[in-house]
């Protein structure tokens, strides 16, 4: 049996399963998530491909404001910060990889000739990383504008966080969590009644089909990538929500967004089956998007105030 609630927001309804399996129904629950991940997928790729019509829409100039993108060294995030960049922005690209983070710097200062965008080291799968990039970021006595929550993990086998977590729960999730709640003040203070300070948070139409197991958030009885994957989605998209509505009713001058980037064609679908990669490899010219084609819904949700 299954006790459900919802969550509702401004973008939509969720519903969020408290499930209770055992026996032959809980044997199953590791294929359950497959197929409606793959589903999911499918239904989304078939919208992508009716819907092929993409222009990015004309911003202001965005000089004096600054912006981090977590993820921002490669695939949708590079694009996302090359783009803020081009506008003016000061851009702090967040990542793990030292090298890859400061080579993905030159190239938006070549390619933009905006010279404010730096790397700032900050592992997700470590509290203690997360609290030091805060620190270092408000050492630097900056104004944050925009926080891109966009870092993510998918389909990784079973394995932990530094502090113990599952680890699509904890980086998807409690990284962006924590990090959100550290940055808050500035962000705050940056916002004013003419330019809101924004939130954006990338999720995933497969927070549709997740179940939000508040009895194994770690997953640790039925350990199943594809559900651990929709869960930390889900559970960013009800975050995000629920964070938007205490700002609204304390009347902060910060907006907190979710977004769904579609299917994009990056490295994010490297622990999936080897016949999805062929798949991907024979199909992605037709059905995937390139990385600078979800910029239109992707900046628009950035830039809209």
């Amino acid at each position: 049996m299954e006790r459900q609630c919802e969550a509702t927001g401004s973008g939509g309804r969720c519903a969020v399963h408290f499930p209770q399996r055992s026996g032959p129904a809980a044997a199953m629950s590791p294929l359950a998530p497959l197929l409606r991940t793959y589903a999911a997928g499918v239904k989304v790729l078939v919208f992508q491909l009716l819907s092929r019509c993409f222009s990015l829409p004309a911003f202001p100039p965005q000089n004096g404001k600054v912006a981090i993108v977590t993820g921002g060294a490669k695939g949708i995030g590079y694009e996302t910060a090359k783009h803020l960049s081009r506008l003016g922005m000061h851009v702090i690209i967040a990542g793990n990889r030292e090298n890859k983070g400061q080579e993905s710097v030159s190239r938006i200062v070549e390619e933009t000739g905006n010279r404010k965008v730096e790397f700032m080291y900050l592992e997700l799968a470590s509290m203690q990383s997360i609290r030091q990039f805060v620190q270092h970021f408000k050492a630097k006595n900056l104004l944050l504008h925009v926080l891109v929550n966009n870092a993510a993990v998918m389909l990784v086998p079973q394995r932990s966080t530094a502090d113990g977590f599952e680890e699509h729960f904890g980086v998807n999730y409690l990284a962006h969590f924590m990090l959100t709640h550290l940055l808050l003040d500035i962000l705050r203070q940056s916002g004013s009644h003419d330019c809101n300070s924004r939130i954006v948070t990338v999720s995933s139409a497969t927070h549709y089909i997740a179940e939000l197991n508040l009895n194994d958030l770690q997953s640790r009885h039925h350990y199943s990538p594809h559900g651990a994957y929709a869960q930390s989605k889900l559970a960013l998209v009800l975050f995000s929500y629920q964070l938007q509505q205490r700002l609204a009713a304390e009347g902060s001058h910060v907006t907190s967004n979710t977004v769904d980037p579609g299917v994009v064609n990056t490295d994010l679908y490297k622990h999936t089956s080897w016949l999805f990669r062929l798949c991907k490899w024979l199909t992605s010219w037709l059905l995937f998007k390139a990385q600078k084609y979800l910029l239109r819904c992707w900046m628009t949700t950035i830039m809209v105030q």
